[in-house]
Protein backbone atom coordinates (compact mmCIF):
# COMPACT_ATOMS: atom_id res chain seq x y z
CA UNK A 1 0.00 0.00 0.00
CA UNK A 2 1.43 3.36 -0.93
CA UNK A 3 2.32 5.68 1.94
CA UNK A 4 0.20 8.78 2.32
CA UNK A 5 1.99 12.06 2.94
CA UNK A 6 0.64 14.52 5.45
CA UNK A 7 0.57 18.15 4.45
CA UNK A 8 2.50 20.42 6.81
CA UNK A 9 -0.37 22.56 7.88
CA UNK A 10 -1.27 23.77 11.31
CA UNK A 11 -3.84 22.18 13.60
CA UNK A 12 -6.22 24.96 12.71
CA UNK A 13 -5.82 24.46 8.94
CA UNK A 14 -8.44 23.31 6.50
CA UNK A 15 -7.50 19.66 7.05
CA UNK A 16 -8.79 19.96 10.61
CA UNK A 17 -12.24 21.28 9.76
CA UNK A 18 -15.54 19.43 9.94
CA UNK A 19 -17.48 18.49 6.83
CA UNK A 20 -20.21 21.09 6.48
CA UNK A 21 -23.66 19.69 5.73
CA UNK A 22 -24.73 20.44 2.13
CA UNK A 23 -26.67 23.64 1.70
CA UNK A 24 -30.37 23.37 0.86
CA UNK A 25 -32.66 25.99 -0.72
CA UNK A 26 -35.42 24.91 1.66
CA UNK A 27 -33.66 24.58 5.07
CA UNK A 28 -36.89 24.49 7.05
CA UNK A 29 -38.09 21.37 5.21
CA UNK A 30 -34.93 19.35 5.89
CA UNK A 31 -33.66 20.84 9.15
CA UNK A 32 -35.02 17.94 11.20
CA UNK A 33 -33.42 15.41 8.84
CA UNK A 34 -29.86 16.78 9.03
CA UNK A 35 -28.92 15.12 12.37
CA UNK A 36 -30.44 11.84 11.18
CA UNK A 37 -28.49 11.93 7.89
CA UNK A 38 -25.17 12.64 9.62
CA UNK A 39 -25.86 9.98 12.21
CA UNK A 40 -26.36 7.44 9.41
CA UNK A 41 -23.20 8.58 7.63
CA UNK A 42 -21.25 8.07 10.85
CA UNK A 43 -22.80 4.61 11.28
CA UNK A 44 -21.85 3.65 7.71
CA UNK A 45 -18.27 4.79 8.29
CA UNK A 46 -18.07 2.71 11.46
CA UNK A 47 -19.30 -0.31 9.52
CA UNK A 48 -16.64 0.38 6.88
CA UNK A 49 -13.88 0.46 9.49
CA UNK A 50 -15.26 -2.71 11.09
CA UNK A 51 -15.16 -4.50 7.70
CA UNK A 52 -11.60 -3.33 7.06
CA UNK A 53 -10.50 -4.45 10.52
CA UNK A 54 -12.09 -7.85 10.02
CA UNK A 55 -10.30 -8.17 6.69
CA UNK A 56 -7.00 -7.28 8.35
CA UNK A 57 -7.35 -9.60 11.33
CA UNK A 58 -8.74 -12.34 9.11
CA UNK A 59 -5.51 -12.30 7.13
CA UNK A 60 -3.45 -12.95 10.29
CA UNK A 61 -2.86 -16.65 11.24
CA UNK A 62 -5.07 -17.68 14.12
CA UNK A 63 -2.52 -19.58 16.18
CA UNK A 64 -1.41 -17.24 19.03
CA UNK A 65 1.95 -17.08 20.70
CA UNK A 66 4.35 -18.28 18.00
CA UNK A 67 7.10 -16.15 16.51
CA UNK A 68 5.92 -16.86 12.98
CA UNK A 69 2.46 -15.55 13.81
CA UNK A 70 3.84 -12.31 15.19
CA UNK A 71 6.04 -11.86 12.12
CA UNK A 72 3.06 -12.53 9.85
CA UNK A 73 0.95 -9.96 11.68
CA UNK A 74 3.76 -7.46 11.35
CA UNK A 75 4.03 -8.11 7.63
CA UNK A 76 0.29 -7.74 7.15
CA UNK A 77 0.32 -4.53 9.13
CA UNK A 78 3.02 -3.12 6.90
CA UNK A 79 1.90 -4.40 3.53
CA UNK A 80 -1.87 -5.02 3.49
CA UNK A 81 -3.58 -3.34 0.53
CA UNK A 82 -7.03 -1.87 1.02
CA UNK A 83 -7.86 -1.84 -2.69
CA UNK A 84 -9.92 1.16 -3.73
CA UNK A 85 -9.44 2.71 -0.27
CA UNK A 86 -5.79 3.32 -1.24
CA UNK A 87 -6.97 5.96 -3.69
CA UNK A 88 -8.89 7.90 -1.03
CA UNK A 89 -7.29 11.37 -0.71
CA UNK A 90 -5.45 11.95 2.56
CA UNK A 91 -7.47 14.99 3.59
CA UNK A 92 -10.74 13.13 2.96
CA UNK A 93 -9.49 10.16 4.97
CA UNK A 94 -8.56 12.45 7.87
CA UNK A 95 -12.05 13.95 7.77
CA UNK A 96 -13.48 10.42 7.89
CA UNK A 97 -11.38 9.71 11.00
CA UNK A 98 -12.71 12.87 12.63
CA UNK A 99 -16.28 11.82 11.95
CA UNK A 100 -15.61 8.38 13.37
CA UNK A 101 -14.41 9.77 16.70
CA UNK A 102 -11.31 8.96 18.77
CA UNK A 103 -12.15 5.35 19.63
CA UNK A 104 -12.74 4.17 16.06
CA UNK A 105 -9.90 6.34 14.75
CA UNK A 106 -7.47 4.63 17.14
CA UNK A 107 -8.68 1.20 15.98
CA UNK A 108 -8.11 2.21 12.36
CA UNK A 109 -4.40 2.56 13.05
CA UNK A 110 -4.21 -1.23 13.45
CA UNK A 111 -5.01 -1.84 9.79
CA UNK A 112 -1.71 -0.98 8.13
CA UNK A 113 1.39 1.13 8.47
CA UNK A 114 0.21 4.07 6.38
CA UNK A 115 -3.09 4.25 8.29
CA UNK A 116 -1.14 4.13 11.55
CA UNK A 117 0.92 7.14 10.43
CA UNK A 118 -2.24 9.12 9.69
CA UNK A 119 -4.00 8.07 12.88
CA UNK A 120 -1.02 8.94 15.10
CA UNK A 121 -0.63 12.42 13.59
CA UNK A 122 -0.79 15.05 16.35
CA UNK A 123 -3.17 17.30 14.40
CA UNK A 124 -5.91 14.66 14.46
CA UNK A 125 -5.69 14.33 18.25
CA UNK A 126 -5.43 18.08 18.73
CA UNK A 127 -8.77 18.15 16.92
CA UNK A 128 -10.26 15.57 19.31
CA UNK A 129 -8.85 17.39 22.36
CA UNK A 130 -10.12 20.74 21.06
CA UNK A 131 -13.62 19.31 20.77
CA UNK A 132 -13.42 17.57 24.15
CA UNK A 133 -14.68 18.56 27.59
CA UNK A 134 -11.85 20.95 28.41
CA UNK A 135 -10.49 23.99 26.51
CA UNK A 136 -7.48 22.98 24.45
CA UNK A 137 -5.29 25.82 25.73
CA UNK A 138 -5.89 24.53 29.27
CA UNK A 139 -5.07 20.97 28.20
CA UNK A 140 -1.90 22.14 26.45
CA UNK A 141 -0.79 24.13 29.51
CA UNK A 142 -1.42 21.20 31.82
CA UNK A 143 0.31 18.61 29.68
CA UNK A 144 3.37 20.76 28.95
CA UNK A 145 3.86 22.30 32.41
CA UNK A 146 2.24 20.08 35.03
CA UNK A 147 2.91 16.51 33.86
CA UNK A 148 5.95 16.06 36.09
CA UNK A 149 4.21 17.11 39.30
CA UNK A 150 5.00 19.96 41.74
CA UNK A 151 8.61 20.23 40.55
CA UNK A 152 7.27 21.41 37.16
CA UNK A 153 10.13 19.94 35.17
CA UNK A 154 9.46 19.42 31.48
CA UNK A 155 11.82 18.29 28.75
CA UNK A 156 10.93 20.58 25.85
CA UNK A 157 13.12 18.56 23.49
CA UNK A 158 10.80 15.58 23.91
CA UNK A 159 8.13 15.16 21.24
CA UNK A 160 4.60 15.27 22.64
CA UNK A 161 2.20 12.57 21.44
CA UNK A 162 -1.30 13.95 21.77
CA UNK A 163 -2.66 10.52 20.89
CA UNK A 164 -1.04 9.09 24.02
CA UNK A 165 -2.11 12.11 26.07
CA UNK A 166 -5.71 11.65 24.92
CA UNK A 167 -5.63 7.99 25.91
CA UNK A 168 -4.05 8.72 29.32
CA UNK A 169 -6.47 11.54 30.12
CA UNK A 170 -9.40 9.26 29.29
CA UNK A 171 -8.50 6.90 32.14
CA UNK A 172 -7.58 9.49 34.80
CA UNK A 173 -9.92 8.64 37.70
CA UNK A 174 -10.73 12.21 38.67
CA UNK A 175 -10.76 13.51 42.23
CA UNK A 176 -12.75 15.20 44.93
CA UNK A 177 -11.69 18.85 45.17
CA UNK A 178 -11.91 20.79 48.42
CA UNK A 179 -10.92 24.44 48.13
CA UNK A 180 -10.51 25.57 51.72
CA UNK A 181 -10.83 29.31 51.25
CA UNK A 182 -10.40 31.84 54.05
CA UNK A 183 -14.13 32.53 54.22
CA UNK A 184 -15.97 29.78 52.40
CA UNK A 185 -14.98 26.33 51.22
CA UNK A 186 -15.93 25.14 47.73
CA UNK A 187 -16.11 21.41 47.09
CA UNK A 188 -17.10 19.10 44.28
CA UNK A 189 -16.16 16.30 41.89
CA UNK A 190 -13.44 17.20 39.38
CA UNK A 191 -15.53 15.92 36.49
CA UNK A 192 -18.23 18.49 37.30
CA UNK A 193 -18.33 21.81 35.46
CA UNK A 194 -18.19 23.78 38.76
CA UNK A 195 -18.15 23.23 42.53
CA UNK A 196 -21.26 21.43 43.74
CA UNK A 197 -21.43 22.94 47.22
CA UNK A 198 -20.09 25.48 49.70
CA UNK A 199 -19.63 25.56 53.46
CA UNK A 200 -17.49 27.14 56.17
CA UNK A 201 -13.78 26.57 55.58
CA UNK A 202 -11.86 24.09 57.71
CA UNK A 203 -10.02 26.99 59.39
CA UNK A 204 -13.36 28.13 60.84
CA UNK A 205 -15.17 24.81 60.99
CA UNK A 206 -16.59 23.34 64.21
CA UNK A 207 -15.49 24.29 67.70
CA UNK A 208 -12.45 26.54 67.34
CA UNK A 209 -11.17 25.42 70.75
CA UNK A 210 -11.09 21.75 69.73
CA UNK A 211 -7.84 20.19 68.43
CA UNK A 212 -7.03 20.71 64.74
CA UNK A 213 -7.14 16.96 64.04
CA UNK A 214 -10.68 16.72 65.45
CA UNK A 215 -11.89 19.76 63.50
CA UNK A 216 -10.39 18.48 60.27
CA UNK A 217 -12.00 15.07 60.73
CA UNK A 218 -15.38 16.69 61.36
CA UNK A 219 -14.90 18.95 58.34
CA UNK A 220 -13.94 16.25 55.83
CA UNK A 221 -16.61 13.89 57.16
CA UNK A 222 -19.18 16.60 56.46
CA UNK A 223 -17.85 17.10 52.92
CA UNK A 224 -17.98 13.38 52.13
CA UNK A 225 -21.46 13.15 53.63
CA UNK A 226 -22.81 16.06 51.58
CA UNK A 227 -21.31 14.65 48.40
CA UNK A 228 -22.63 11.17 49.29
CA UNK A 229 -19.32 9.46 48.54
CA UNK A 230 -17.01 7.23 50.53
CA UNK A 231 -13.59 8.61 51.44
CA UNK A 232 -11.99 5.46 50.06
CA UNK A 233 -13.56 5.82 46.61
CA UNK A 234 -11.56 8.66 45.08
CA UNK A 235 -8.32 10.67 45.43
CA UNK A 236 -8.77 14.10 46.99
CA UNK A 237 -7.18 17.49 46.30
CA UNK A 238 -7.17 20.02 49.15
CA UNK A 239 -6.22 23.66 48.63
CA UNK A 240 -4.41 25.08 51.64
CA UNK A 241 -4.93 28.80 52.43
CA UNK A 242 -1.90 30.96 53.09
CA UNK A 243 -1.16 30.46 56.80
CA UNK A 244 1.94 31.42 58.76
CA UNK A 245 3.44 33.40 55.85
CA UNK A 246 6.68 34.37 57.63
CA UNK A 247 9.98 32.83 56.56
CA UNK A 248 10.92 31.65 60.05
CA UNK A 249 11.58 28.24 61.53
CA UNK A 250 8.45 28.48 63.66
CA UNK A 251 6.28 29.39 60.64
CA UNK A 252 7.75 26.56 58.57
CA UNK A 253 7.03 24.12 61.38
CA UNK A 254 3.44 25.38 61.66
CA UNK A 255 2.86 25.02 57.91
CA UNK A 256 4.30 21.53 57.98
CA UNK A 257 2.14 20.53 60.95
CA UNK A 258 -1.02 21.76 59.20
CA UNK A 259 -0.25 19.76 56.08
CA UNK A 260 0.66 16.67 58.07
CA UNK A 261 -2.64 16.98 59.94
CA UNK A 262 -4.57 17.18 56.64
CA UNK A 263 -2.82 14.11 55.21
CA UNK A 264 -3.05 12.18 58.47
CA UNK A 265 -6.80 12.78 58.86
CA UNK A 266 -7.60 11.87 55.26
CA UNK A 267 -5.50 8.70 55.35
CA UNK A 268 -7.17 7.72 58.64
CA UNK A 269 -10.45 8.05 56.71
CA UNK A 270 -8.98 5.67 54.07
CA UNK A 271 -8.55 8.18 51.25
CA UNK A 272 -6.59 6.30 48.53
CA UNK A 273 -4.41 9.29 47.63
CA UNK A 274 -4.11 12.91 48.75
CA UNK A 275 -2.79 16.07 47.10
CA UNK A 276 -2.56 19.26 49.19
CA UNK A 277 -1.49 22.43 47.35
CA UNK A 278 -1.28 26.10 48.32
CA UNK A 279 -4.40 27.99 47.32
CA UNK A 280 -2.40 30.78 45.68
CA UNK A 281 -0.55 28.27 43.49
CA UNK A 282 -3.84 26.80 42.29
CA UNK A 283 -5.16 30.27 41.43
CA UNK A 284 -2.00 30.82 39.39
CA UNK A 285 -2.49 27.53 37.53
CA UNK A 286 -6.08 28.52 36.77
CA UNK A 287 -4.63 31.50 34.89
CA UNK A 288 -2.33 29.07 33.03
CA UNK A 289 0.80 30.45 34.66
CA UNK A 290 3.48 28.80 36.79
CA UNK A 291 5.28 31.97 37.94
CA UNK A 292 3.97 35.33 39.05
CA UNK A 293 2.43 37.18 41.97
CA UNK A 294 -0.99 36.13 43.24
CA UNK A 295 -3.02 38.81 45.02
CA UNK A 296 -5.58 36.91 47.05
CA UNK A 297 -8.20 39.18 48.61
CA UNK A 298 -9.56 36.86 51.26
CA UNK A 299 -12.30 37.12 53.86
CA UNK A 300 -10.23 38.87 56.51
CA UNK A 301 -6.85 39.65 54.94
CA UNK A 302 -5.22 40.18 51.56
CA UNK A 303 -2.10 38.19 50.72
CA UNK A 304 0.43 39.15 48.07
CA UNK A 305 2.20 35.89 47.24
CA UNK A 306 5.26 35.55 44.95
CA UNK A 307 5.39 32.17 43.21
CA UNK A 308 8.26 30.84 41.08
CA UNK A 309 7.74 27.66 39.03
CA UNK A 310 4.87 26.56 41.25
CA UNK A 311 6.68 27.18 44.55
CA UNK A 312 5.61 29.84 47.06
CA UNK A 313 8.68 31.99 47.67
CA UNK A 314 8.50 32.51 51.43
CA UNK A 315 12.15 33.55 51.40
CA UNK A 316 11.29 36.49 49.13
CA UNK A 317 8.45 37.56 51.39
CA UNK A 318 4.66 37.42 51.43
CA UNK A 319 2.93 40.73 52.09
CA UNK A 320 -0.22 40.49 54.21
CA UNK A 321 -2.70 43.38 54.56
CA UNK A 322 -5.32 43.52 57.29
CA UNK A 323 -7.84 44.30 54.59
CA UNK A 324 -10.29 41.79 53.19
CA UNK A 325 -13.82 41.28 51.94
CA UNK A 326 -15.27 41.73 55.43
CA UNK A 327 -13.73 45.21 55.74
CA UNK A 328 -15.21 46.32 52.43
CA UNK A 329 -18.64 45.02 53.38
CA UNK A 330 -18.39 46.77 56.76
CA UNK A 331 -17.38 50.05 55.14
CA UNK A 332 -20.31 49.90 52.71
CA UNK A 333 -22.57 49.23 55.69
CA UNK A 334 -21.31 52.43 57.36
CA UNK A 335 -21.84 54.46 54.18
CA UNK A 336 -25.40 53.16 53.83
CA UNK A 337 -26.16 53.94 57.46
CA UNK A 338 -24.88 57.50 56.97
CA UNK A 339 -27.51 57.89 54.23
CA UNK A 340 -30.18 56.26 56.40
CA UNK A 341 -30.57 53.36 54.00
CA UNK A 342 -32.27 50.55 55.90
CA UNK A 343 -31.35 46.89 55.45
CA UNK A 344 -31.99 43.70 57.37
CA UNK A 345 -28.58 42.03 57.57
CA UNK A 346 -24.93 42.12 56.58
CA UNK A 347 -25.80 39.56 53.90
CA UNK A 348 -27.96 42.23 52.23
CA UNK A 349 -25.01 44.64 52.24
CA UNK A 350 -22.72 41.99 50.74
CA UNK A 351 -25.25 41.29 48.00
CA UNK A 352 -25.45 45.01 47.16
CA UNK A 353 -21.66 45.20 47.14
CA UNK A 354 -21.42 42.35 44.66
CA UNK A 355 -24.08 43.85 42.39
CA UNK A 356 -23.24 47.59 42.39
CA UNK A 357 -19.71 48.29 43.62
CA UNK A 358 -16.71 48.83 41.38
CA UNK A 359 -13.24 50.38 41.43
CA UNK A 360 -12.85 53.78 39.77
CA UNK A 361 -10.02 54.33 37.34
CA UNK A 362 -9.64 57.91 38.66
CA UNK A 363 -11.17 58.38 42.09
CA UNK A 364 -11.14 62.20 42.11
CA UNK A 365 -12.73 62.41 38.66
CA UNK A 366 -15.39 59.87 39.67
CA UNK A 367 -16.48 62.09 42.56
CA UNK A 368 -17.79 64.65 40.05
CA UNK A 369 -19.84 62.17 38.02
CA UNK A 370 -23.40 61.00 38.36
CA UNK A 371 -22.86 57.42 39.54
CA UNK A 372 -26.34 56.58 40.78
CA UNK A 373 -27.21 52.89 40.39
CA UNK A 374 -29.93 50.60 41.69
CA UNK A 375 -30.39 46.90 42.33
CA UNK A 376 -33.03 44.69 43.84
CA UNK A 377 -32.43 42.31 46.73
CA UNK A 378 -34.87 39.45 47.19
CA UNK A 379 -37.45 40.09 49.94
CA UNK A 380 -36.00 43.53 50.68
CA UNK A 381 -36.83 45.57 47.61
CA UNK A 382 -34.89 48.16 45.62
CA UNK A 383 -31.67 49.83 46.81
CA UNK A 384 -30.10 52.90 45.20
CA UNK A 385 -26.48 53.95 45.75
CA UNK A 386 -24.39 56.77 44.33
CA UNK A 387 -20.82 57.54 45.42
CA UNK A 388 -20.89 54.50 47.69
CA UNK A 389 -20.57 52.34 44.57
CA UNK A 390 -16.90 53.28 44.07
CA UNK A 391 -16.00 54.55 47.55
CA UNK A 392 -16.31 51.02 48.91
CA UNK A 393 -13.61 49.60 46.62
CA UNK A 394 -11.40 52.68 46.99
CA UNK A 395 -10.27 51.60 50.46
CA UNK A 396 -8.17 48.95 48.71
CA UNK A 397 -5.96 51.80 47.47
CA UNK A 398 -6.69 54.44 50.13
CA UNK A 399 -7.36 52.49 53.35
CA UNK A 400 -7.47 55.70 55.43
CA UNK A 401 -10.81 56.56 53.81
CA UNK A 402 -12.28 53.69 55.78
CA UNK A 403 -10.34 54.50 58.92
CA UNK A 404 -7.79 51.72 58.35
CA UNK A 405 -4.08 51.99 59.11
CA UNK A 406 -2.56 49.93 56.33
CA UNK A 407 -0.64 50.34 53.11
CA UNK A 408 -2.64 50.27 49.89
CA UNK A 409 -2.93 47.23 47.67
CA UNK A 410 -0.74 48.74 44.97
CA UNK A 411 1.94 49.59 47.53
CA UNK A 412 1.99 46.02 48.84
CA UNK A 413 2.34 44.59 45.32
CA UNK A 414 5.07 47.09 44.45
CA UNK A 415 6.95 46.18 47.64
CA UNK A 416 6.70 42.49 46.74
CA UNK A 417 8.04 43.18 43.24
CA UNK A 418 10.99 45.08 44.66
CA UNK A 419 11.77 42.14 46.93
CA UNK A 420 11.53 39.72 43.99
CA UNK A 421 13.99 41.80 41.98
CA UNK A 422 16.40 42.12 44.88
CA UNK A 423 16.28 38.41 45.69
CA UNK A 424 17.74 37.42 42.28
CA UNK A 425 16.21 33.94 42.51
CA UNK A 426 15.84 33.57 38.73
CA UNK A 427 17.80 34.63 35.68
CA UNK A 428 14.62 36.02 34.14
CA UNK A 429 13.57 39.16 36.02
CA UNK A 430 10.18 39.10 34.33
CA UNK A 431 8.84 36.13 36.30
CA UNK A 432 7.12 38.37 38.87
CA UNK A 433 5.56 40.83 36.41
CA UNK A 434 2.39 38.78 35.96
CA UNK A 435 -0.09 39.57 38.72
CA UNK A 436 -3.07 37.24 39.09
CA UNK A 437 -6.03 38.36 41.19
CA UNK A 438 -7.93 35.82 43.31
CA UNK A 439 -10.77 35.86 45.82
CA UNK A 440 -14.34 37.11 45.61
CA UNK A 441 -13.56 40.80 46.15
CA UNK A 442 -11.00 40.73 43.33
CA UNK A 443 -13.98 40.34 40.96
CA UNK A 444 -14.88 44.03 41.47
CA UNK A 445 -15.08 45.64 38.00
CA UNK A 446 -12.20 48.00 37.27
CA UNK A 447 -9.80 46.52 39.85
CA UNK A 448 -7.27 44.94 37.41
CA UNK A 449 -7.02 48.12 35.34
CA UNK A 450 -6.67 50.36 38.38
CA UNK A 451 -4.00 48.19 40.00
CA UNK A 452 -1.98 48.05 36.79
CA UNK A 453 -2.26 51.82 36.42
CA UNK A 454 -1.11 52.46 40.00
CA UNK A 455 1.84 50.07 39.66
CA UNK A 456 3.06 51.88 36.55
CA UNK A 457 2.91 55.17 38.45
CA UNK A 458 4.62 53.81 41.55
CA UNK A 459 7.43 51.68 40.12
CA UNK A 460 10.44 52.69 37.98
CA UNK A 461 10.35 51.69 34.29
CA UNK A 462 12.88 48.90 34.89
CA UNK A 463 10.25 47.04 36.92
CA UNK A 464 6.96 48.43 35.62
CA UNK A 465 7.63 47.65 31.96
CA UNK A 466 5.77 44.48 31.03
CA UNK A 467 3.55 44.31 34.12
CA UNK A 468 0.23 42.60 33.44
CA UNK A 469 -2.63 42.25 35.93
CA UNK A 470 -4.96 39.34 35.17
CA UNK A 471 -8.50 39.27 36.63
CA UNK A 472 -9.66 36.10 38.40
CA UNK A 473 -9.88 33.56 35.55
CA UNK A 474 -12.82 31.75 37.17
CA UNK A 475 -14.17 34.39 39.51
CA UNK A 476 -14.50 33.30 43.12
CA UNK A 477 -13.71 29.69 42.18
CA UNK A 478 -10.27 30.15 40.60
CA UNK A 479 -8.43 27.90 43.06
CA UNK A 480 -11.03 25.15 42.63
CA UNK A 481 -10.56 25.26 38.85
CA UNK A 482 -6.78 25.25 39.27
CA UNK A 483 -7.20 21.98 41.18
CA UNK A 484 -9.51 20.73 38.43
CA UNK A 485 -6.74 21.32 35.86
CA UNK A 486 -4.33 19.23 37.94
CA UNK A 487 -6.87 16.46 38.53
CA UNK A 488 -7.22 15.93 34.77
CA UNK A 489 -3.49 15.88 33.95
CA UNK A 490 -2.61 12.53 32.37
CA UNK A 491 -0.03 11.84 35.12
CA UNK A 492 -2.20 13.05 38.02
CA UNK A 493 -2.10 9.99 40.30
CA UNK A 494 1.61 9.26 39.93
CA UNK A 495 3.00 12.79 39.75
CA UNK A 496 0.78 14.78 42.13
CA UNK A 497 -0.73 12.42 44.69
CA UNK A 498 0.75 10.84 47.80
CA UNK A 499 -0.46 7.48 49.05
CA UNK A 500 -0.76 6.41 52.66
CA UNK A 501 2.34 4.21 52.33
CA UNK A 502 4.43 7.06 50.89
CA UNK A 503 3.25 9.40 53.64
CA UNK A 504 4.15 6.94 56.39
CA UNK A 505 7.58 6.33 54.87
CA UNK A 506 8.48 10.00 54.37
CA UNK A 507 6.15 12.62 55.94
CA UNK A 508 8.67 15.37 55.12
CA UNK A 509 7.91 15.20 51.40
CA UNK A 510 4.59 17.02 52.00
CA UNK A 511 6.05 20.04 53.80
CA UNK A 512 5.48 22.36 50.79
CA UNK A 513 8.56 24.49 51.61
Amino acid sequence: MRRRSIQSTSAASSSSRHFDPPTNPHPRRTLDWVPIIWHRIRALLQVLVAVVLRKFWGSVPSRPGSTSNRESAEDDHNNTSMGDLDRLPTDVFVQVLKLLGPKEAARSGLVCKSWKVLVSDNRLWVFFLTHGKHPFDTVLFAETHLRSGPMLYFDHSQQISFMHIFAERAIVPGAIIVDGGSGYCKYGWSKYAAPSGRCATFLEFGNLESPVHSRLHHFFSTIYSRMQVRASSHPIIVSVPICYPEDTEAARASRRQLREAIYSVLFDMNAPAVCAIDQAVLALYAARRTSGIVVNIGFNVTSVVPILRGKVMHEVGIEVLALGALKLTGFLKELMQQRNINFQSLYTVRTIKEKLCYVASDYDAELHKDTKQSCEVASEGLFTLSKECFQTGEILFQPHIGGLHSMGLHQAVALCMNHCLAAEVATNDGWFKTVVLAGGTSCLPGLPERLEKELHKLLPPLISEGIKVIPPPYGTDSAWFGAKIISNVSTFCDAWCITKKQFRQNPRRISGD
